[in-house]
C-alpha cells in the first residue's frame, strides 16, 4: 500500500460539557482527548491499515504521552514526532453553542504544536512516502507550512500524490502568511478536500461549479465537497455525483471530516470507485460523530462496512 506522511499538529482537546458561549465563567469540562487535525487523520487512516507516518511535536509531558500512546496504538509511525523538552503539548478548549457551531480556545503557536524539528527520522520518511496529506490548520504555522510545501514538491516530483483539506478554523484566519501558503498548496493539490464555504474562499469563483472547473484548470483531479448532515459530492473531469449523510445521533462532531478525509483519502489511493469510497467515508464521518474525543469515533474498515451494509438493509 501507498505509504502517507502528514506534518502538523499533535494537540490535547479539553471539552465543555455544557452548551454556551466561549470560556468567560468556570465550568465542568471533559478531557484530554488526543486530537489536532493531522494526528486525527493519521489515527483514522491507520485504523484502516493504510501505512502513515506523522511528523510533529508534543511536550514531555502527560498530554504528549498520552497522544503517542494513542497513535503508536492504532498503528501510526510517530518515529518523526519530536519530544519537545522546554514547551509543553498544543492544547484546544472547544465548546459548543446552541446551533452548533464551537468556540475555541487554542495553545498552538507557543506550545511544542508551534516548532518544528526535521530529525533524521523525519527526512527518512519524507523519502519513501507516496502521499502526503495537508490539512490548513498545519499551514497556520509557519515552520510547518514551508516544510508541507517542500515534502509535497518532493513527492509530486517523484510521482506522487497530494491531498489537501483547508480545514479552516476562524481562530486561525489571521495567522501570518496562511493565505499565501493556502494558494500554495492549492498548486500542487491532486485531491481537494473542502467544506462548506471553502470550496469557494480559496478561489476567484463565487458559485461551486465555477469553483470546481478552476481548481480543475489549476491542476486538482479530484474534488470532495464535505457539508455535514448534508452529506458530499464528488467531482472530477468525468462525473459529479453526491452521498447522502447517514443519520445517527450527534455527540461531538468535531474530528468528524478529518475521519471522513482519511477514509476517502485511503481509499482513493487504493484505487477504490470513487463512489463506493464516499459512501465509506460517510459512514466513517457518521460514527466519528456518535463519541466524545475526536478520534474516540475512528473505526476499521470491517466496522464501516458493516455500517453501511447495516443501513442499506434498514431502508430497504
Amino acid at each position: 500500500m501507498k505509504k502517507i506522511i502528514v506534518i502538523g499538529e499533535i494537540l490535547v482537546e479539553i471539552m465543555a460539557d455544557t452548551v454556551g458561549e466561549g470560556f468567560l465563567q468556570p465550568q465542568s469540562l471533559s478531557g484530554p482527548y488526543p486530537s489536532g487535525a493531522s494526528a486525527i487523520f493519521a489515527d483514522q487512516a491507520a485504523r484502516l491499515g493504510q501505512p502513515v507516518a506523522i511528523v510533529s511535536s508534543v511536550g514531555n509531558d502527560d498530554f504528549g504521552h498520552l497522544n503517542l500512546d494513542r497513535l503508536k496504538r492504532d498503528g501510526v509511525d510517530v518515529d518523526g514526532v519530536h519530544v519537545e523538552p522546554d514547551r509543553p503539548t498544543g492544547s484546544a478548549f472547544v465548546r459548543y453553542r446552541s446551533d452548533g457551531s464551537r468556540d475555541f480556545v487554542f495553545n498552538i503557536r507557543h506550545s511544542a504544536a508551534g516548532t518544528l524539528h526535521v530529525s533524521d527520522a523525519a527526512r527518512d520518511i519524507l523519502d519513501v512516502a507516496d502521499h502526503i496529506h495537508v490539512t490548513g490548520s498545519a499551514l497556520s504555522i509557519p515552520d510547518f507550512a514551508e516544510f508541507n510545501i517542500e515534502a509535497a514538491d518532493a513527492i509530486r516530483a517523484r510521482s506522487g500524490t497530494v491531498s489537501f483539506d483547508p480545514n479552516l478554523r476562524k481562530e486561525m484566519l489571521s495567522a501570518p502568511g496562511l493565505a499565501d501558503a493556502m494558494t500554495r498548496m492549492i498548486g500542487l493539490t491532486d485531491l481537494f478536500l473542502p467544506s462548506g464555504d471553502e470550496l469557494t474562499l480559496l478561489t476567484d469563483a463565487q458559485d461551486p461549479q465555477g469553483a470546481v472547473a478552476e481548481l480543475f484548470r489549476r491542476g486538482v483531479t479530484a474534488v470532495v465537497h464535505k457539508h455535514g448532515a448534508g452529506g458530499a459530492q464528488y467531482h472530477d473531469r468525468e462525473r459529479r455525483f453526491s452521498v447522502d449523510a447517514f443519520a445517527v445521533k450527534e455527540l461531538d462532531p468535531t474530528g468528524a471530516g478529518d475521519c471522513f478525509g482519511a477514509t476517502f483519502t485511503a481509499l482513493w489511493l487504493r484505487g477504490a470507485p470513487p463512489r463506493s469510497a464516499l459512501e465509506t467515508a460517510a459512514a466513517s464521518g457518521a460514527l466519528a460523530v456518535t463519541r466524545r474525543g475526536p478520534m474516540s469515533g475512528a473505526a476499521d474498515l470491517p466496522t464501516l462496512e458493516r455500517f453501511v451494509l447495516d443501513h442499506d438493509q434498514a431502508v430497504r
